[in-house]
């Protein structure tokens, strides 16, 4: 039996397929500290919600409604409207509902969205997608239905006080070249919790408008919802810019909800994507939205409980992996927002993926470097340098993978 050129492409190995597979390896195995997924926080004051919230659209029917009739291939209705409304008293953004569509998660936005700007064209061209700003997302990497689809640029590094460093957009090396279909930046970034500034997301759309190309921003932890930033961002949009954002970051991953905000040219387009290959969006996720704005809740749980409980734990790892990890071992990305702190173990006489290695016979799983540089045109040390952990766990796990993770390194030095 053999498959074809898509089967050959999307049923070989990949990092995000490594990934959930150690995943759920490790929620099979007893003890396993599992530092390495993109799972949120099961925030109690947000479960306590969202139970409260369900059992009353049950008793209302609402939840019947929602599991037991298909919406349309843009999704919910209703959500979209109130989500446009939402945007424009809040944020003054000239949208409407024919600018927002549903999908069943972000990653299938990203796979639709790559290959809708990127790819060969009619024409014979070919256009690729660029990152700005590398390291990026690692389930970006094989979203492409061809080969070589993504290029990326190195960032300038910035070091900071108390071992920390911040990543910036190298603007006089951009590989914006005219093979670019799209641009791509994800604000807060995963992994490295970097933000890109304002100004240099500006400097970016203006980049976007005069080479006629989109710019897509990935926004799954960003502001106005989730609210996982801590840094002073201002939320940005126009019609040439294509925003994605989610539900999953809310603590409601399994609801696999995405949102595309664009012009109705793009939105039309992924309305009629979603019919061919999945008729509609799932529509328990919207459902729940829909009822969370109505109640003036989406905005307020985002800054009021989601915000400082993350605030409050990533000041509590950061002050772990200090007791244990000096500067001169592990620099620090300077956090700024999404759930991972990003390590740089600079001059490690072994490689990341060595070290995870290491980790996962320990039981400690967390994600080499080296996955989150798609479309890097050149070897960099730095790649094999790096590893993203995730902060989520409570805190007596995360000192004992911290102490495990010291306790690696500096055999790895004494080796």
């Amino acid at each position: 039996m053999a498959f074809s050129q898509f089967g050959d492409k999307f049923t070989q190995n990949s990092g995000i397929s490594r990934l959930m597979e150690d995943m759920g390896a490790g929620l099979r195995t007893p003890g396993t500290i599992m530092l390495g997924g993109g799972n949120p926080a099961q925030i109690p004051a947000m479960n306590d919600y969202f139970q409260q919230l369900l059992q009353q659209m049950h008793d209302e029917g609402k939840l019947s409604d929602a599991l037991c009739n298909y919406d349309g291939p843009r999704g919910k209705a209703v959500l979209l409207e109130a989500l446009a409304a939402l945007l424009r008293e809040n944020l003054g953004w000239s949208i409407s509902a024919q600018n927002i569509a549903l999908t069943n998660g972000s990653q299938s936005a990203f796979f639709y969205l790559f290959n809708l700007f990127a790819g060969r064209r009619a024409d014979g061209s070919k256009k690729r997608v660029l990152f700005p700003l590398a390291p990026e997302y690692l389930g970006y990497a094989d979203a492409g239905l061809d080969e070589d689809l993504f290029v990326s640029a190195k960032p300038n590094i910035e070091l900071l006080p108390e071992g920390q460093f911040k990543y910036h957009v190298d603007f006089e090396h951009l590989p914006m070249n005219d093979d670019v279909g799209l641009i791509c930046v994800s604000r807060p970034t995963n992994p490295t919790g970097n933000v890109i500034t304002d100004d240099e997301l500006l400097k970016l759309d203006a980049l976007a408008q005069l080479h006629d190309v989109p710019l897509l921003i990935d926004n799954a932890y960003g502001v106005p919802f989730p609210g996982i930033i801590f840094s002073d961002a201002r939320p940005l949009w126009n019609p040439n810019i294509i925003l994605c954002m989610s539900l999953s970051k809310l603590g409601l991953p399994g609801a696999r909800c995405g949102i595309i905000i664009a012009d109705e040219k793009t939105i039309s387009a992924i309305s009629n994507m979603n019919g061919i290959i999945s008729l509609a969006p799932g529509s328990i996720g919207p459902a729940i939205a829909c009822e969370m704005i109505r109640r003036g809740d989406l905005l307020r749980l985002s800054e009021e409980v989601i915000k400082p409980f993350y605030q409050e734990k990533v000041a509590q790892t950061m002050a772990i992996i200090r007791r244990y990890l000096p500067e001169e071992r592990c620099l620090i990305h300077k956090p700024e927002g999404a759930i991972f702190l990003w390590l740089w173990f600079r001059d490690l006489p072994i490689s990341t993926e060595a070290l995870y290695q290491r980790l996962k016979v320990r039981g400690v799983l967390m994600v080499p470097g080296h996955f989150f540089f798609p479309g890097l045109e050149h070897e960099w040390p730095h790649t094999h340098q790096c590893m993203r952990m995730n902060y989520v766990p409570d805190a007596e796990k995360i000192e004992r993978a911290v102490q495990i993770l010291a306790e690696e390194v500096e055999k790895a030095w004494r080796d």
